[in-house]
């Protein structure tokens, strides 16, 4: 499917909150067919999402030690993690260590999580997850572990005020970039 096919689709999706602020655009090369082109995400004409990009507003990181000493980032714990915890250890420790060991091992998977989302993200064309994204269910794109995916079905009409409010918790463990336009969504409720 041509692109502009794809940005006239990926548009009548938008919720109407959103219309004019998000755009879509990709520049391509005339004499290198064989190559996608730049896509990138416009939120009020300023670039904020552009995947190989470093330098838009949206901190991408490099290794898990900066995901684990962001201050940012806010991990919730449950007891039943705690439980597994307490079960692995099979000794006295304090509370308190529980919550902190917790804690870690769950902020070392999630980096983990992180890392591979944003190198496969890297490596994606835009275009091909569009097309995906115009082929499968809202909820598909919603629990996906692809972070285009997520900002695709976030913007999108067919997500509701009250689907987006149940996912509070659940935008606490995403990719910034995923929680920006999060926020960005929520502010046109």
């Amino acid at each position: 499917m041509a692109w502009s096919k794809i940005k006239q689709l990926l548009e009548s999706f938008l919720c109407p909150a959103l219309y004019g602020r998000v755009e879509y655009c990709a520049t391509s090369y005339r004499y290198s067919p064989d190559k996608a082109g730049l896509c990138y995400i416009t939120v009020n004409k300023k670039n904020v999402f552009n995947m190989r990009d470093v330098t838009t507003l949206i901190r991408w990181y490099q290794t898990e030690q900066e995901i684990k000493n962001d201050p940012d980032i806010q991990i919730p714990i449950n007891n039943e993690e705690i439980e597994a915890v307490r079960k692995d250890i099979n000794g006295t420790v304090p509370e308190d260590r529980l919550v902190v060991i917790a804690r870690n091992r769950k902020i070392s998977e999630y980096a983990k999580e992180l890392l591979s989302a944003q190198s496969v993200l890297s490596k994606s064309n835009f275009t091909v997850v569009a097309n995906k994204f115009l082929s499968i269910s809202i909820v598909d794109s919603i629990e996906s572990n692809d972070i285009l995916l997520n900002i695709l079905a976030l913007v999108d009409r067919r997500v509701g005020k009250k689907r987006l409010l149940s996912m509070t918790e659940n935008m606490k463990l995403k990719h910034p970039i995923v929680q920006y336009f999060y926020e960005l969504r929520l502010s046109t409720l």
